[in-house]
């Protein structure tokens, strides 16, 4: 199942839902969730901007991690893969 996968990447001490980990960990658990509601649901405009919400409330937070610490925002784009490889 998709849900214990990604538990096992926030660590026990990790597991408070205000850190900044968990929050983009839950909104990127929402996020796959809307996506494959939306492949069957195509006309769902309501779930279409929800996801659009959830999309840029998990930009900022990855925004403000990346400027705070490098380190972990790497760590976790790497654990949960939501970011592709920069190619040049």
């Amino acid at each position: 199942m998709v849900k214990n996968s990604f538990i096992s990447i926030i660590p026990q001490e990790e597991k408070n839902k205000g850190s900044v980990e968990f929050q983009i960990w839950s909104f990127t658990k929402k996020i796959r969730r809307l996506t494959s509601h939306l492949e069957l649901h195509k006309k769902d405009y309501l779930s279409q901007r929800g996801l659009r919400k959830i999309l840029g409330k998990r930009q900022r937070l990855l925004t403000y991690l990346s400027n705070k610490n490098r380190v972990r925002y790497k760590e976790l784009i790497g654990q949960l893969n939501i970011r592709e490889p920069k190619t040049r």
